[in-house]
């Protein structure tokens, strides 16, 4: 297990600059996901780790030791990628041996080695076939295997499951996560896939299309406490209402021009919400209740819409209503289905109450 530490990198390719004061710990021992839009510099950063390029300024740290300039084939860190870079022309078996073959390790030590790993990725009855017998996921297992063959520090992935189709990714996201608490090696991994992150992660960054770093954290922390709008749109659905922080009768509030006044709680971690500021107020669709009519309830929650619905998807765990608001703006709403609860039958062009909690709100720097 070994930490990755990049310090103040810059990466430039033909005049542009992708990175630029770069500065990363990735911690040892995790699985480490970097999340971004195309273009980000997602996998320019990986490439630097790995050193299939080089920096233009900045050092990368393996622990303690500094890797900036070793080549690939002496840093102990291996890469799948999302093609895969399987030999046609040899079976699994040898696909997986390539690069002890290459260490001419003798044949006993070789057989013992594969086997070991083929049972890891679950490819026992497979490992005479040739790569074109394989389905996609059995593909990915032998780049999977072939990486961890030789006992990296560090392993990379390039959007490795981004060509398989859904029901697969689900299953291969799984076996990702098992086989990295199994291995206890320091996973990276690259996607701009939300829910590959938040499925896998320990820990994430979220890269914006400057090349920064917008947020890092958990992937609890980035969901429910984004830093700011661009966070807040990029990892699921937000709602978020532009409005003027005020004191109102002793309450911190938002008003939101054409919609009314809504109890917020700015807190201390928000020193820059002062009486009169423009501000954003995020709210996540799954945290807003709606009703038909007005429930007992409604006193448990600070705050209160009202809205018409104007489309209804049906998701099966949960359904998404679209509710045009009073300000003609359109928000998002999730109910979870549960069939043990008795719930009003909302239909399109009914007139809903939206509630929701304070708590449930983030605030964001405008």
């Amino acid at each position: 297990m070994r930490s990755i530490k990049l310090v103040n990198i810059k990466k430039s390719f033909n005049g542009e600059v992708i990175l630029e004061h770069f500065n990363l710990t990735i911690p040892s021992g995790k699985f480490f996901v970097i999340l971004g839009p195309s273009g980000s510099g997602k996998t320019t950063l990986l490439r630097l780790i790995g050193g299939f390029e080089t920096v233009d300024e900045g050092k990368i740290y393996l622990d303690d030791v500094d890797i900036t300039n070793v080549p690939i084939n002496k840093r102990k860190i291996n890469t799948v990628f999302q093609n895969y870079a399987l030999f046609p022309h040899l079976d699994v078996f040898e696909n997986i041996a390539y690069s002890l073959r290459l260490k001419k390790l003798d044949n006993s030590t070789i057989e013992t080695k594969v086997n070991k790993v083929i049972k890891i990725v679950h490819l026992e009855k497979h490992m005479n076939k040739s790569i074109n017998q394989l389905s996609g996921g059995q593909k990915q297992r032998v780049a999977l295997a072939r990486a961890i063959i030789n006992e990296p520090d560090v392993l990379l992935l390039d959007e490795p499951i981004s060509a398989l189709d859904v029901k697969l990714r689900e299953q291969m996201l799984l076996e990702l996560i098992e086989l990295q608490k199994e291995l206890q090696t320091t996973f990276v991994y690259i996607t701009h896939d939300q829910t590959e992150a938040l499925t896998i992660a320990d820990q994430m960054i979220i890269m914006n299309e400057d090349g920064e770093i917008a947020q890092l954290g958990t992937p609890k922390e980035i969901y429910e406490f984004p830093v700011s709008s661009f966070v807040a749109k990029f990892i699921g659905l937000a709602n978020i209402f532009k409005g003027v922080f005020k004191k109102h009768n002793g309450q911190e509030t938002v008003e939101v021009p054409g919609l009314g006044i809504f109890q917020v709680a700015a807190g201390p971690d928000k020193p820059w919400a002062i009486d009169g500021k423009e501000i954003l107020m995020s709210i996540r669709p799954e945290k807003i209740d709606v009703f038909k009519s007005i429930p007992e309830t409604a006193s448990n929650f600070e705050n209160h819409l009202v809205g018409k619905i104007v489309s209804i998807i049906y998701q099966g765990r949960s359904t998404q209503f679209s509710v045009t608001l009073l300000n003609n703006e359109t928000i998002q709403v999730f109910e979870q289905n549960d069939e043990h609860i008795e719930k009003e039958v909302i239909k399109l062009g009914d007139i809903v109450n939206l509630y929701w909690k304070k708590n449930n709100e983030v605030l964001l720097e405008k």
